[in-house]
C-alpha cells in the first residue's frame, strides 16, 4: 500500500523529492501521513477534494481485502 501511494503522490506533484510519507501501524488500522511541498497541497486534494477522496477510496478497498483499515491524512 505504501508504495502504491508513493507512486501515485509522486505522479500528481511538482516536487517529488520532498515528499514525506510516515506509515503508523495499530490493530487493525494503518494511518498514513502525507507532507509535500505547500505549493503541492491542492494537486493533492483535489477540487472539491475529489483526487484524496479518491486514493482514500482505492486504499481502504485494497486494505480491506486483507482485514484492514486505512487513513490517509495530508499535513
Amino acid at each position: 500500500m505504501e508504495e502504491f501511494l508513493e507512486f501515485v503522490i509522486k505522479g500528481l506533484v511538482d516536487f517529488p523529492d520532498e515528499i514525506v510519507i510516515v506509515k503508523h501501524e495499530a490493530d487493525q488500522r494503518v494511518l498514513f501521513n502525507i507532507q509535500v511541498n505547500p505549493e503541492d497541497v491542492g494537486k493533492i486534494i483535489g477540487k472539491h477534494g475529489q483526487t484524496i477522496g479518491a486514493i482514500r477510496a482505492v486504499l481502504s478497498a485494497g486494505a480491506a481485502r486483507h482485514g484492514l483499515k486505512v487513513a490517509v491524512e495530508l499535513i
